[in-house]
């Protein structure tokens, strides 16, 4: 019934429980899941993830805020995404929240591993996941840059996470990709992101945890997992003025849509 579009499974506090969430996520009708790559270290725990179990799939990409790890090339992730159960590109985008001490043209490192993602998710013909922070600007500009204009031959994606405003929304949608909301829509310092999940067309939306990270209230504060996205669906559904069930499949059909495999762009 419902489906979790972005958790980090393979993170220690989750994988060590896994027999417990996957019940838990069976008990809440979560019946899917992607599991997302934020370093090529960790890629082959979170594709065997996706190979284990029929509901779950996996994407191949470095997160861009990760330092000190194996960088990433063309050939590298063209390998990765051409796999089994490799649905995606990412997660990648920019961020430039944390600079320590760096200016933004510093993060040309960023920039660069950007690039190198897109590039293989348009060989591959496979979305891209997005992570934007403090860098909407940028993200959207290279995007542009690099092809993804919303025209045939762009792969598109998901802007996951969505904390931006209604304007970066409007733009994202503009080049083909979907905007995934996480627990955040129910914290009560969220108004404005309230105010942009109310306006995205219904078939662009997308459900997530962000799991272990974010876990919607009641559960704020505590570690989150895929079996509480229900919660974010039902915030949603309320905004939107549908039933959670229907929020469920739309969100459903939109995974669907956006993750499927083709055979050229």
């Amino acid at each position: 019934m419902f489906t979790d579009s972005h958790c980090h499974l393979n993170f220690p506090e989750l994988v060590s429980q896994l027999p417990a969430i996957l019940q838990a996520m069976e008990n809440a009708q979560v019946d899917r899941a992607l599991c997302i790559s934020t370093t090529l270290e960790e890629f082959a725990a979170v594709h065997q993830l996706a190979l284990s179990h029929r509901h779950l799939w996996a994407t191949a990409g470095v997160h861009p805020d990760n330092e000190g790890v194996r960088e990433p090339d063309l050939a590298d992730l063209v390998m990765l995404g051409s796999l089994p159960r490799v649905v995606a590109i990412g997660e990648t985008g920019l961020d430039y929240y944390r600079l320590n001490g760096r200016s933004v043209a510093d993060m040309q490192w960023q920039r660069e591993r950007f690039r190198t993602h897109i590039r293989a998710a348009r060989e591959l013909c496979k979305p891209l996941v997005i992570h934007t922070r403090s860098a909407s600007q940028d993200t959207l500009a290279i995007l542009r840059d690099e092809g993804e204009n919303g025209s045939a031959g762009s792969v598109g994606g998901v802007f996951h996470c969505f904390t931006e405003d209604q304007q970066t929304a409007r733009e994202a949608l503009d080049l083909g990709f979907y905007i995934s909301f996480s627990g955040i829509l129910t914290f009560k310092s969220a108004q404005a992101i309230r105010d942009v999940a109310s306006w995205v067309p219904l078939d662009r939306l997308l459900i997530e945890t962000d799991s272990p990270y974010l876990a919607p209230v009641p559960h704020r504060g505590k570690t989150n997992n895929p079996s509480l996205v229900p919660l974010v669906a039902a915030q949603l559904a309320q905004l939107r003025q549908v039933s959670v069930d229907q929020m469920a499949r739309i969100t459903r059909d939109n995974f669907d849509e956006l993750f499927k495999e083709v055979q050229g762009c």
